[in-house]
């Protein structure tokens, strides 16, 4: 763990880089815009789901309990008639991003420092540098890109939005990468 304090500088670096290249990603580039499509009837949707009154969190329909529940009849039919989807609601509001902003940093820096633990516990501070940059990018692959695989999987988030997101953890990864193989001590 002593080791780890050597390596505050790039894994402090790299979610600053993976922050502002999420940012760019986003706000400039803007290709996740398209992933997210307006029901035709939004205003209907949003008040009966308002009436509803649901508390924030993660809701799907039809809803099951179990597999037994899943093989009756009635909720065959609602499965066979559609729409099956997965709805999650947020607390009313006018949106603010600081916190999520703030809890996205604070991720892109956990991410970079239990890679650079599991590194450092594998191949220890005197790793080459290339090496340990190597095996960081692949770790942060695998942090930024799992998530949404398993959203396409069970949830049935879209594969061209997955493709998508693989992108951003590739590039996420690499310069993470990069950046400890620069900072490496």
């Amino acid at each position: 763990m002593q080791d780890l304090a050597h390596l505050w500088l790039p894994i402090l670096l790299t979610g600053v880089f993976v922050f502002i290249a999420s940012s760019l990603i986003h706000m400039v580039f803007k290709w996740h815009n398209s992933d997210y499509g307006k029901l035709a009837n939004e205003d209907e949707v949003r008040v009966a789901v308002r009436a509803g009154k649901p508390s924030p969190g993660q809701y799907v329909f039809p809803h099951c309990i179990d597999m037994k529940q899943m093989q009756e009849e009635a909720t065959m039919s609602k499965f066979i008639e559609g729409p099956i989807g997965f709805l999650t609601i947020r607390k009313s509001g006018p949106p603010t991003m600081g916190p999520a902003l703030l809890m996205w940093f604070v991720f892109t820096v956990l991410i970079a420092a239990f890679a650079a633990l599991i590194v450092v516990q594998g191949l220890g501070l005197q790793a080459n540098p290339r090496m340990a940059g190597h095996m960081i990018g692949l770790i942060n692959l695998l942090a930024y890109c799992g998530g949404s695989v398993q959203s396409a999987i069970w949830m049935g988030k879209l594969w061209g939005s997955v493709a998508k997101d693989l992108l951003d953890g590739f590039i996420y990864a690499t310069i993470s990468a990069l950046t400890f193989m620069y900072f490496w001590p």
